[in-house]
């Protein structure tokens, strides 16, 4: 009677447990497909040839599209990645394989954290401070090198968590063969855990790709083509905010319809990475 009491707990409990995981899990993506689906409604009907292809036009002409802010975007985003993702491997290696233990690493590791949680809109400040101050004026590179800054923290503590998870049976084979420390940890151990390092790029990638606040500081906006670092730069969230802050209805479809293609090229670069990952497409992703 007791047995058979237990046994029906433990399978209640069983269900309670993978009901509430279920659960959480449709939670979890619920906001993105609610997010996607509304995105598609408001947004799909601006999304033709001209969005593409075409800059925006006049203030109270209708058409044009976002074709410069799609460019720019893509020129920022390609700075903030030659900066923040060599320097975050960097530093995330140094933390998990050289400087372990070390008082340089604890404090390298708080200011990755505290970098984490600073507000964007901080951020751009210290960008403004930090590049358009000593340059003069707003630019593609200080842009750019905001974002980076932003990513950096985000790729340092993943590499680092990831480099932790390689089993040191690995490194000490290695070494064990006479491979130089610096060789084993670049040739064996980042290569081990480089599908994890890689998601984690990408979620700083994704993070700073919708980012509106630091740009308002340092890209500024333009309503031309331009791919010079050294000129302001259109990029695809400071379009969307002046759209959607602007009086007139054709500029709050195109703000909606760029809101969606925004949306749609995270996920795409996302699953496109992860699918390259999980293939071992990557050399040393397998």
């Amino acid at each position: 009677m007791t047995n058979s009491f237990n046994s029906r707990l433990r399978t209640a409990t069983d269900h309670l447990v993978t009901g509430l995981a279920i659960l959480a899990t449709i939670l979890v993506i619920a906001p993105l497909l609610a997010i996607f689906v509304y995105l598609v409604f408001k947004g799909a009907s601006s999304l033709n040839l001209d969005f593409f292809t075409k800059m925006q036009k006049p203030p109270g002409e209708l058409g044009g599209g976002m074709a410069n802010a799609i460019v720019g975007s893509g020129v920022l985003l390609g700075v903030a990645s030659l900066i923040g993702v060599p320097i975050g491997i960097g530093a995330g290696i140094f933390l998990a394989e050289f400087g372990r233990g070390t008082k340089l690493a604890n404090a390298v590791r708080f200011t990755a954290d505290v970098l984490n949680g600073v507000p964007s809109i901080v951020m751009g400040i210290a960008g403004y401070a930090l590049v358009v101050v000593p340059t003069g004026h707003f630019s593609a590179f200080a842009g750019g090198v905001t974002l980076g800054i932003m990513m950096i923290p985000t790729i340092t503590r993943t590499t680092e968590e990831m480099l932790l998870m390689v089993p040191n049976s690995v490194r000490e084979a290695a070494l064990g063969l006479g491979v130089p420390n610096w060789r084993s940890v670049l040739s064996i151990t980042v290569r081990t855990a480089s599908p994890g390092i890689i998601t984690g790029c990408m979620l700083a990638f994704s993070r700073v790709a919708g980012e509106t606040a630091p740009l308002l500081f340092t890209a500024l906006g333009n309503s031309f083509w331009s791919t010079n670092l050294n000129r302001e730069i259109a990029a695809l969230p400071l379009q969307i905010y002046v759209y959607a802050q602007g009086p007139y209805d054709d500029w709050h479809r195109m703000a909606w319809g760029g809101a969606l293609v925004l949306i749609i090229l995270i996920v795409l670069a996302v699953s496109l990475v992860r699918y390259v990952t999980s293939r071992g497409v990557l050399k040393g992703a397998s």
